[in-house]
């Protein structure tokens, strides 16, 4: 058993040939941006900066102002609409629901006054300031060919951190106190996607990125050295940002074999491969720039993905890697994801969370809740659950949903509508598509949330999407290690594991002792080693660097890479390594 591992919380794409590219500190990016305003030659200069959701605005905006001395200053909140407007725009997206909205289809241009927008350009055009400084969500909206064009780009968990803190509030609106739930909400469905469409057009002319996630040490990239870095990892593998959370059923096998904090209770999540979540880090010599991971996706889409992925999903990464821990913690949630109709219709997205539970590792009590028993009274389940939530009643899914016991390297394959939840005392590497958060819960044996609130239960949602003829003789046949060898070779073995037919997504083991060839067949892959303290990824032209993983690791193979070998820092006959890699199929 696995004591502890050499986990890496930091990794960094080392982005070579631009070591000098990145200044820290607001006293060096003052002189930094100075010196290309003395470099233009015109005798009006305006500096854009646009905003993404979650920067500190007003500390932001004074430090601009004191940096620049701009003679002008254009503040886009002036030109946004007002709050009560916004909230009336939004609405449908951000909806009633207490945690579920509709994705957005909103722009930038749909949340600002036209007529203020319109007198913003024209005191641009008609200024006669040496400087002006136009600062803001929608500020590229004003000035579309600045002097200087400054992105301030934020990670998505540290806006989530920020919203739990109350420090921000969402896109023109005046919420700090507001709880979490309904902030995230806006964030997710309506506030990040609007964000990320000025993002996607305005990527290629950025003149510098500001990592503005430490306030206090703010980092100044040019834009040329993060698109190259982008592009640089695009062809080599990477992993990025590892985020870890504490829950209500978590449990300790992350805190000790990660070596994680130990003030907080305990740790349920680790998100390990979302790109919409999680950050990645630049490496400008000795300097690390985070920024959003989902960059790369926008800006090398075709390279990270491959062209029938990228055809088929566009700029969104359709493969999620994450760790659930319930050892010496509680039970997950009794959930059911939507079928991809029901997603499409009442949330706006194509495709829906298709998901397994591969067992890292398990006590001796560990198990799997997945599908019903044969059987059972549809009728008094719905009845039993209702009542549950209702009155706070304990409800038995014993009763109603078959228990498989886990132990280590099971693979429990979970289509969308199954009803299932991980047991306490496992450790989960979850596989599965990325639509976030579209998980509905059916009972939470009665806990509350770790700010005292009750933990939402999404029962309508639920039922409508349970399918009542996935029980023990089907789940059994279709979804419980559905494990076959498919090759082997000196030193190794090749098995598929999954997922399930239903499922865009294929995963296969390798358990090795030597050298194992791989390639991308130009799709994405991602992978995880399950087994073994530490493995070398090469290439067989040495095309990128040597990339080294250790035990627990997720990593990123971008398409464009083709053949790869993965081999064990020891050749040890009796213990092997292995690695589990998922990939979407192409030929479906």
């Amino acid at each position: 058993m696995q004591l502890k591992t050499s986990y890496n919380k930091y990794p960094f794409v080392p982005v070579k040939g631009m070591e000098d590219a990145c200044t820290t500190g607001w006293e060096q990016i003052k002189n930094e941006l100075n010196k290309a305003l003395q470099r233009n030659t015109s005798q009006q200069k305006t500096v854009v900066i646009e905003t993404y959701q979650g920067i500190l605005y007003e500390e932001t905006l004074s430090v601009f102002k004191e940096m620049l001395s701009p003679d002008m200053v254009i503040d886009t909140s002036d030109v946004l609409y007002c709050e009560d407007r916004i909230r009336e725009i939004t609405k449908r997206d951000v909806t009633d629901d207490r945690i579920f909205g509709y994705l957005s289809r909103l722009k930038m241009a749909d949340l600002v006054d036209p007529e203020k927008l319109q007198k913003a350009r024209q005191e641009t055009e008609t200024s006669n300031a040496p400087v002006t400084l136009i600062f803001g969500y929608g500020a590229s909206l004003v000035c579309e060919q600045p002097s200087i064009f400054i992105y301030a780009d934020m990670a998505r968990w540290e806006i989530q951190l920020r919203m739990r803190a109350n420090k921000v509030s969402n896109l023109g609106i005046h919420n700090l106190e507001e709880h979490i739930e309904p902030k995230y909400k806006r964030g997710f469905f309506v506030d990040w996607r609007i964000c990320d469409r000025i993002k996607k057009q305005t990527m290629h002319s950025w003149d510098y990125v500001l990592d503005s996630n430490d306030p206090k040490n703010p980092k100044l990239a040019s834009g040329d050295a993060v698109r190259e870095g982008l592009k640089q990892a695009a062809a080599q593998p990477f992993s990025v940002v590892p985020l870890f959370d504490p829950g209500p059923w978590g449990g300790q096998w992350m805190r000790e074999k990660f070596e994680l904090d130990k003030e907080p209770e305990n740790f349920a999540w680790c998100f390990n491969c979302i790109p919409e979540e999680n950050s990645m880090l630049l490496g400008f010599g000795e300097t690390m720039f985070e920024i959003p991971s989902i960059n790369l996706v926008f800006f090398q889409a075709r390279e990270l993905l491959g062209d029938a992925v990228h055809a088929r999903f566009g700029d969104e990464f359709p493969i999620r890697f994450d760790f659930l821990d319930t050892m010496a913690g509680g039970n997950l949630s009794l959930q059911v994801h939507p079928l991809t109709e029901y997603i499409q219709e009442n949330f706006g997205m194509h495709y829906t969370q298709d998901e397994s539970y591969y067992m890292m590792d398990a006590e001796s009590d560990g198990s799997v809740y997945l599908g019903l028993k044969e059987g059972i009274d549809r009728e008094q389940m719905i009845r039993e659950l209702k009542i549950a939530e209702a009155t706070g009643n304990t409800f038995h899914p014993e009763k109603y949903v078959e228990n498989f016991p886990a132990k280590k390297h099971d693979h429990f394959l979970i289509p969308a509508g199954t009803i299932h939840c991980s047991g306490r005392n496992g450790m989960v590497l979850e596989i599965s598509a990325t639509p976030y958060i579209f998980t509905f819960k059916l009972y939470d044996w009665g806990r509350v949330n770790l700010d005292g609130k009750p933990r939402p239960i999404n029962l309508n949602h639920g039922i409508a999407n349970i399918q009542w003829d996935r029980t023990t003789s089907w789940t059994s046949k279709n979804l419980v290690n559905q494990i076959v060898k498919l090759a082997e070779g000196d030193g190794w073995t090749e098995e598929r594991t999954g997922l399930h037919e239903r499922e865009f997504i294929e995963t296969r083991r390798h358990w090795f002792t030597k050298k194992v060839e791989h390639n991308t067949h130009g799709g994405v892959n991602v992978l995880t080693l399950v087994e073994g303290n530490e493995v070398f990824v090469e290439s067989p032209s040495n095309a990128f660097a040597p990339f080294t993983v250790h035990y627990a690791e997720t990593f990123i193979v971008p398409a464009a890479v083709g053949e790869y070998t993965i081999r064990p820092a020891e050749q040890n006959p009796d213990n092997p390594c292995a690695t589990v890699k998922a990939f979407i199929r192409t030929n479906a």
